[in-house]
């Protein structure tokens, strides 16, 4: 790939030029030169290419609601990328949660449930809910962000015949990651 960097041909220039090239200035100042797109007028779309552009069209959405968030604008600061950029990337990435830690709960008050969840941009909140064999929910409730990626739920009722902890994280966008542990 060709730099081109202070030329007055190209400094400023945008649009198209002829039926050949596309001329187009990003965020960073760089001047980008490429082929003119061409389509087949009959062309069809998979089921998987209509899926992703639904997507697409749903993430430009968001972006455009979410584009002056803060943590958008934050990220975009010292890229390339604009803020609108940064949540329409967000929205294509779900958090995941990579850890379930119950070593030190044992059903009984005040112990500590771990989670360690990550998102490209942020995690929102983590819930965990604790029921027992037959599903009957025992308790539940939002952990909090400890150190890093951790996040921490501190038990507030003796849990019997807990059997199962479902945890799930949120971003931004509204996904959502769940982890499951079954005694």
């Amino acid at each position: 790939m060709a730099k081109v960097r202070n030329n007055i041909f190209v400094r400023g220039l945008s649009g198209s030029l002829g039926e050949q090239f596309v001329i187009k200035q990003d965020k960073a100042g760089r001047t980008i030169v490429s082929v003119s797109p061409t389509f087949d007028p009959n062309r069809t779309y998979s089921e998987a290419q209509i899926t992703q552009q639904n997507q697409f069209r749903e993430a430009a959405a968001y972006a455009k609601d979410a584009k002056n968030e803060e943590v958008y604008v934050e990220k975009a600061i010292g890229t390339p990328m604009t803020s609108s950029n940064v949540a329409m990337a967000d929205w294509f990435h779900a958090p995941e949660i990579l850890e379930l830690d119950v070593s030190a709960w044992h059903g009984e008050i005040g112990q500590i449930i771990r989670i360690k969840a990550v998102d490209d941009i942020q995690v929102t909140q983590v819930n965990v809910i604790i029921t027992d064999g037959t599903g009957v929910v025992s308790e539940q409730g939002q952990a909090v962000r400890a150190d890093g990626l951790w996040w921490t739920y501190t038990t507030t009722a003796v849990a019997v015949n807990a059997t199962r902890v479902v945890v799930t994280a949120l971003d931004l966008p509204g996904h959502i990651a769940e982890m499951r542990w079954e005694d």
